[in-house]
């Protein structure tokens, strides 16, 4: 089975062919700023990156009528379960003219759509993935509701692989989940569902770009202080916070040399670290302590010194299992096969 995978991002396009399970060509199609400009709007991008993607799979001897499926990153669509979707018009006139959030991911289904042709095209695991219980919606106030809103993909991906690993059912195993990337997500998955998590935008520990949870009266005082604009205070707490806006660097690499000679770097991996660990110990609780493994993944984790300041802490709770990098292509075109073979049925989207 020949598959194609689209996964864009705000300046490249990711694509990928498999067969199978197997990779066999990747590569990323970049897109200069340049020619980003020339837009106001993303859905404006889809002639240009269609062209783009029609090239790579021609340059290396394919046609679009040559794939069997196309998978494709999903979009920002309204709170869904965790599994694989079939592309249709409906989902693809939502992405294009009634999403509420403009993001590159909107145009993967719909570039992969309009370029199948009649081909199927499946997206799996988008980041609107909801199945919290009830009581993981209390906030403490009434009027605000926690939000899922996570690294569906790839978490979802990597628990696929343990649950292999541990030759048990991906169904009936319990994980706390974390992804270790430019934002930070902490789940708790039950039986293949991911029954609370982190919003990455702005709860749990702090990431390289981003503050996390912060105290709630003190940025009530910075917010009323008329010292910053709305998009200024959302940029101080995603995109210049957590390692930003301490070390004033993004790259962990680079945070990690600091230490060697500066204390308060020391000072504030240590306090990373010490969150993330925390975060887990909370997921942990989630579950009631039954679970199965501690799985970590994400950018972050290729980095063994970093890891080993979280195992250090929470190497009691349970199997500690370390993926690192991203998973994405490889859980997309897992979807897509899992659905043309019949391993999982697609779901049928449906507006809510």
């Amino acid at each position: 089975m020949k598959i194609l995978v689209i996964n864009p991002g705000s300046t490249s396009t990711k694509v990928a062919i498999f067969e199978d399970k197997e990779l066999k060509i990747t590569k990323t199609l970049e897109h200069s700023s340049e020619e980003i400009s020339k837009y106001d709007h993303i859905m404006e991008q889809i002639d240009m990156r269609k062209k783009a993607i029609v090239e790579f799979a021609e340059e290396n001897g394919y046609k679009i009528k040559d794939f069997d499926t196309i998978a494709a990153r999903g979009g920002i669509l309204p709170p869904l379960s965790s599994g694989t979707y079939k592309v249709t018009e409906e989902m693809v006139n939502y992405l294009k003219n009634e999403t509420p959030v403009e993001h590159a991911s909107n145009l993967a289904a719909v570039i992969a759509y309009e370029v199948a042709d009649g081909i199927p095209v499946y997206i799996t695991d988008p980041v609107s993935v909801d199945e919290f219980v009830p009581e993981a919606r209390i906030s403490g106030i009434p009027q605000l509701e926690r939000k899922s809103l996570f690294h569906a993909l790839n978490m979802k991906m990597v628990a696929r692989r343990a649950s292999e690993e541990l030759n048990k059912k991906y169904e009936d195993c319990n994980f706390v989940i974390v992804h270790l990337g430019g934002g930070i997500s902490v789940g708790a998955q039950e039986k293949g569902k991911m029954i609370d998590v982190n919003n990455a935008n702005d709860e749990g520990p702090f990431s390289p770009e981003r503050s996390g949870e912060l105290p709630v009266g003190d940025i009530a005082k910075v917010a009323f202080s008329r010292k910053y604009e709305k998009r200024e205070m959302r940029k101080r707490y995603v995109g210049k916070g957590g390692l930003v806006g301490y070390l004033k660097t993004n790259d962990l690499r680079e945070a990690l040399k600091l230490t060697e000679n500066d204390e308060n770097a020391k000072k504030v991996i240590e306090g990373m670290t010490y969150q993330i660990s925390k975060e887990i110990g909370a997921m942990a609780t989630v579950l009631k302590g039954k679970i199965d493994a501690i799985i970590i993944t994400g950018g972050l984790a290729n980095s063994e010194i970093f890891i080993n300041k979280i195992k250090e802490r929470i190497s009691k709770i349970g199997l500690i299992m370390v993926y690192p990098g991203s998973f994405e292509m490889e859980a997309l075109a897992e979807g897509a096969y899992r659905a043309e073979k019949n391993i999982e049925s697609p779901i049928e989207w449906r507006k809510r």
